[in-house]
């Protein structure tokens, strides 16, 4: 379960959005202690409570309640979820309506309530993210529903991000199935070269941050599925100085198994000194002229460039007589000529 709260000012905006769902026939109301009526009518309702504290702002409680796509609950079991979550927050004693909507393939419910108890109380929206996420924890596991996955061994927990784009897609997320595989590596690899080896098995390629003056590894990350994480950002035991108390590495040792492994993350082969068979290499200019190319000076300065039969267009203009600068200034005089033309056939006239 992911709750996504915000505290805002305005009742009528978020009773309106909600009621728009209800007209267009993917929502209705599930529990509520205000009456149902329009937007309108409903935010005066709300508004009665509220002008208890005048000087209260931010008065409005607008949360929204989503399961994974393998829990489901019913509207009576979802209505029940509702109330002990907002008990539980400390919303006990106030206005809210509940909302459940039908327009996505996750279960979820929308609910809106009033800071403002009817004693005139304030409800305290303190850490409120994190209590939130404390109980929806406790509610998981009242309801038999899916946990969703806290900080345990040195691995971080899936951001907002991570867990909305799980609940959208239904896939398991890159950073899990990371966290899964580089731990086995670590806890089977001997050493640099088989923990290297059993990650790219499972096509998890390790890029290493080296120094180019002193051959140090200072970090670590990883590349699946066209997705980089940096290994600090997957928990505590991911990042190279954990790695490195965990299987046998020597710096001087490890370099061209290091390099090389970095660069084929970069679709090269960057063994210990310059380059191995396979890997492209740039050849330098040549007094601005490119290698297999005729001299700029030779071809038509009418043409910008020339497409050859690989597909590459190639300059026909001499780099070092042109520039934007020098473009601009063309462009400009060539405007100015122009115009002193057309004054003198206006004289002549």
């Amino acid at each position: 379960m992911i709750g996504k709260i915000t505290i805002g000012k305005d009742f009528y905006g978020v009773l309106a959005y909600n009621e728009k769902k209800v007209s267009e026939g993917v929502g209705y109301v599930i529990d509520s202690n205000i009456g149902q009526s329009t937007a309108v009518n409903m935010t005066q309702e709300f508004n009665l409570i509220r002008q208890l504290r005048p000087g209260l702002g931010n008065a409005v409680l607008h949360v929204s309640l989503n399961l994974p796509y393998s829990d489901q609950l019913n509207d009576k079991e979802f209505a029940s979820f509702g109330c002990d979550y907002l008990m539980k927050m400390g919303f006990d004693n106030n206005q809210f309506i509940m909302y459940r909507h039908t327009d996505t393939e996750h279960e979820h419910i929308h609910i809106v309530a009033n800071r403002v108890r009817y004693s005139g109380r304030i409800t305290s929206d303190s850490n409120i993210k994190r209590r939130s996420r404390e109980v929806l924890n406790d509610l998981e596991r009242k309801y038999g529903l899916t946990q969703i996955s806290t900080k345990i061994g040195g691995k971080k927990s899936l951001d907002q991000k991570e867990i909305e784009k799980t609940l959208r897609t239904g896939d398991v997320p890159i950073k899990l199935v990371l966290q899964e595989r580089i731990g086995s590596a670590i806890s089977k690899a001997m050493d640099t070269t088989e923990f290297i080896k059993l990650l790219q098995e499972q096509n998890i390629l390790p890029r290493f941050n080296v120094s180019e003056t002193t051959g140090r590894v200072s970090g670590i990350s990883f590349k699946y599925q066209n997705v980089v994480y940096k290994g600090s950002t997957l928990g505590k035991k991911f990042s190279w100085n954990s790695i490195v108390k965990q299987i046998d590495y020597e710096q001087t040792r490890d370099r061209s198994i290091i390099l090389s492994a970095n660069g084929k993350e970069r679709g090269t082969d960057q063994a210990d000194e310059g380059n191995v068979e396979g890997t492209v290499k740039v050849e330098p200019r040549n007094n601005g002229t490119a290698k297999g190319t005729r001299n700029s000076a030779q071809q038509s300065k009418s043409h910008v460039g020339e497409i050859k039969e690989n597909g590459i267009v190639e300059s026909l203009m001499d780099e070092s007589e042109w520039n934007p600068f020098k473009l601009e200034l063309t462009d400009h005089g060539a405007r100015k000529k122009s115009k002193r033309k057309k004054k003198r056939k206006g004289l002549n006239k």
